[in-house]
Parts: structure tokens; C-alpha cells; sequence
């Protein structure tokens, strides 16, 4: 009978193949998730600034505080419901400084 099948080396190969692939493409993969992350930040703060202009064309007044804008007129839907705070998605706090959104690391 001839049976034919990959032998023990062939098999080794094939997992030294995959083994040096995952090796390069991971590091890239956990470089990039980090630079979503910012990429992500920087538009939610242009957000916020562009609320924060619309609140002063509003009201008159810049807002004392994140937590103006905390309405359905503004950005009431992307606030975290359990801390009430504007979270980025590389986890960075959202605040009004001198009527410009700033990020700031969580305390």
C-alpha cells in the first residue's frame, strides 16, 4: 500500500513558516491599535471644540466646564454614563481649558 502524507519535517517547516510570520505581525498590529487610539482622541477633541463654539454661539459664553455640554442639544451621548466624564478611546479624560477641549490623563 502506498500511502502519502506530509512527513515530520515538512510539518516543522510549515510551523517555523507561520511562527516567524505571527512574530513580525504582531508588534505591528499592537503599534497601530495605539495609534487608532490617538488618532481617535484628536477627532473627538475637534468635536468637542466644535460644540464648545456652537455652546458660545448658543448661550453668549464659553462653558465653565466639560459637564455644560453634558445636554442632548451638545454631546450628551458621548458622555460614560457611570462616571459622567468625556472619555477618548486611548483613554484620556476630556476637559474645557481656556474654552479649548484638552485631553488629559485619568488621576
Amino acid at each position: 500500500m502506498n500511502e502519502r502524507g506530509f512527513t515530520l519535517v515538512e510539518m516543522l517547516l510549515v510551523m517555523l513558516v507561520i511562527t516567524v510570520l505571527l512574530l513580525i505581525m504582531i508588534p505591528n498590529i499592537t503599534k497601530n491599535s495605539s495609534v487608532i487610539g490617538d488618532k481617535g482622541c484628536e477627532a473627538l477633541v475637534s468635536m468637542v471644540d466644535a460644540q464648545v463654539q456652537a455652546y458660545r454661539l448658543d448661550n453668549g459664553t464659553i462653558p465653565s466646564s466639560i459637564n455644560d455640554l453634558n445636554t442632548p442639544e451638545y454631546l450628551e451621548d458621548r458622555f460614560d454614563n457611570d462616571s459622567g466624564e468625556l472619555n477618548c478611546p486611548n483613554g484620556k479624560i476630556i476637559t474645557i481649558e481656556n474654552g479649548k477641549a484638552v485631553p488629559s490623563d485619568p488621576s
